[in-house]
């Protein structure tokens, strides 16, 4: 039998690391990619704080196990320990503006100013696409909302499995075969 596709949720926080608060976004992330997902995926969950050198080396690990997706969530706020893009940076060989567009306008149009304060981001690392999500559990589905039509063929276009989405619940997009 093939092995089942792997993606990682990665949650960043200094708080939900040491248990000062249980997480919400991680476990909010596996709900919305599950419903999203006709794939049967495995999903792998991490919980680090708020340092470039351990958001870093969790994104290469699961790059490295095979996954072809790892969605964080937290860090890409203005304060000081916010750090999750920079981490991003540091790891991807390449960045999608397009993907942290769309989040903010997204939010925007729901009415929250603040979202131009956010700086997440996409990108990729070798064949494993990284997208960052808030971490605010209630952003974590409007942004994969805007997002995640695109993210299957997008792992389609760097070598990954092929992910089926839930018609049901996500149009998910490709392009028509050319003949």
């Amino acid at each position: 039998a093939a092995s089942r596709p792997k993606i990682g949720v990665l949650t960043v926080s200094d708080r939900a690391s040491t248990g000062v608060y249980e997480d919400l976004s991680g476990p909010m992330i596996c709900e919305v990619l599950r419903e999203y997902l006709k794939t049967d995926c495995e999903l792998i969950t991490r919980v680090v704080p708020d340092t470039i050198p351990l958001i870093a080396s969790a994104i290469r690990s699961f790059a490295a196990s095979g996954c072809c997706l790892v969605c964080t969530t937290g860090g890409t706020g203005p304060s000081a320990r916010d750090v999750t893009p920079e981490a991003m940076a540091e790891v991807c060989d390449k960045i999608y503006d397009g993907f942290g567009e769309q989040m903010r306008r997204v939010s925007l149009d729901q009415g929250v100013p603040t979202a131009i304060l956010s700086r997440q981001a996409a990108g990729s690392c070798g064949q494993t696409l990284v997208v960052n999500v808030p971490g605010k559990p209630g952003s974590v589905r409007t942004c994969l909302d805007a997002v995640f039509p695109a993210i299957p063929y997008c792992i389609d276009l760097l070598g990954g499995p092929f992910l089926e989405g839930n018609d049901d619940k996500v149009k998910v997009f490709r392009p028509p075969a050319k003949k």
